[in-house]
């Protein structure tokens, strides 16, 4: 709901303009937020694969499937959330930006809505890459290693099963 100049009284643009900034502010906290989210997610995925290596490198067993099924499993999921919590940061940024630029309309300048055009709007990739086509491709890539993972155990796992069978 937004109220006029004339029935909200002189200090309409100092506190629409005081209004704007914390929003910006708003703004630069949210992608502060999905940062950390990436660093987050960053971690666990690398510290999942890692471990799986190493005690991969290690030797499998027959039993191995047991431990590290369920690990690669976890990974699949935290990647989908991750992918997921973008597309979620991705929708809430795209909404405050538009907010922006329709409080930016009342002031004397649009600095965002001039950047924005500046770039073409995102469609231009020449001019711009949004940071989210790129961002959003970390998890799959994650992910397509966990479920690569997932099926060089599984395999290994059968083999090694065969030929204690076979000994036997």
């Amino acid at each position: 709901m937004t109220c006029s100049q004339e029935d909200y009284g002189e200090n309409y643009k100092p506190h629409l303009f005081e209004q704007y900034k914390l929003y910006v502010e708003m703004a630069d906290k949210i992608s502060e937020r999905r940062q950390s989210a990436n660093s987050f997610f960053l971690t666990i995925n690398t510290v999942i694969v890692s471990l799986t290596a190493y005690f991969t490198s290690c030797g499998i067993s027959c039993k191995s499937i047991i431990l590290f099924s369920p690990i690669s499993i976890a990974g699949l999921v935290i990647c989908f959330m991750w992918y997921r919590l973008i597309r979620s940061y991705k929708d809430l940024n795209t909404a405050k930006f538009k907010v922006i630029h329709e409080i930016e309309q009342k002031l004397p300048c649009a600095p965002y809505d001039l950047e924005w055009e500046k770039v073409g709007r995102g469609k231009n990739s020449k001019l711009y890459l949004p940071f989210t086509h790129i961002e959003i491709c970390v998890p799959w890539v994650f992910l397509a290693l966990h479920v690569f993972v997932l099926i060089i155990i599984i395999l290994k796992t059968v083999d090694i099963c065969r030929v204690i069978e076979i000994l036997r």
